[in-house]
């Protein structure tokens, strides 16, 4: 197998779920650019469109689809539509920084729904097709340091990105002989508009520059590589992982002694 090859996607069909921006957003272009017919889903479809349609004019396949991941018939009705997906990569994702003991029942339903048990509908009807198919193929579940670690404020999506890692380990063991890979992208501290007030304050910059040997916050093209790279053949042999891109934020610490 050639180096291009190894890391191709072409030929391969890849459902991105949440694609409309940030992270999701990066993986779709990457995983167009990388050769694979790609389908845009989420609920802004106005977004979509504009996003597919410059792929497509920079010579790629991509198409757009509704998806609301909190709603059933939603979920159902795109697994009906792009179920024979080769690829499917889970972004979809929402959180509410709160103490853990104000959160009301409407909160901890919608992050339950959002970032867990939407993805489990789609991942079971998707990964039906997939066995049925016989042809092997690659889910990538977008996760959080949260899968790894605790941080305070972010209890009831912890849960949501722990059991994404659970989950992870699981189907790997469960579908490895269909020859399903299964594996989760644990993201650090990546920007986008969904964190972007929280780093504001200039003592957030400052914590972070001792936090990891890496001091920069990462953006979501960071995070788009390894999707490309664990969808491709070159990841043919990995799965059950969750991966961390976090600078070294979960494998690192930093002090201020300096050898004189």
């Amino acid at each position: 197998m050639s180096l291009e090859s190894m890391f191709s996607l072409k030929g391969k069909k890849a459902l991105i779920a949440g694609a409309s921006r940030g992270i999701g957003l990066a993986i779709a272009k990457a995983t167009a650019g990388a050769g694979a017919h790609t389908i845009l889903a989420s609920r802004s479809l106005d977004v979509l469109e504009k996003e597919a349609a410059a792929l497509r004019d920079a010579g790629y396949q991509a198409d757009v689809a509704q998806l609301d991941i909190t709603a059933n018939e939603s979920i159902d009705a795109l697994a009906a539509a792009h179920g024979d997906a080769d690829i499917l990569v889970n972004v979809a994702g929402t959180n509410i920084r709160k103490p853990f003991e104000q959160y009301t029942q409407e909160e901890y339903d919608k992050i339950m729904q959002t970032n867990l048990h939407g993805i489990v509908r789609l991942t079971q009807k998707v990964g039906a097709v997939m066995i049925e198919r016989g042809k092997g193929g690659k889910v990538v579940h977008i996760g959080s340091l949260m899968s790894l670690l605790g941080l305070p404020y972010l209890s009831v999506y912890a849960m949501t990105k722990s059991g994404l890692a659970g989950l992870t380990r699981a189907l790997a063991a469960e579908w490895g002989k269909f020859d399903i890979q299964v594996n989760c992208i644990a993201p650090g501290f990546i920007l986008t508009d969904l964190n972007r007030h929280m780093w504001d304050p200039p003592e957030m910059a400052e914590w972070l520059k001792g936090a990891q040997p890496n001091p920069r916050l990462g953006t979501p093209e960071d995070i788009a590589g390894l999707s490309v790279f664990l969808s491709s053949p070159a990841a043919n042999y990995i799965t059950g992982q969750v991966i961390a891109s976090d600078g070294g934020y979960t494998t690192t610490a930093n002090w201020p002694f300096g050898p004189s």
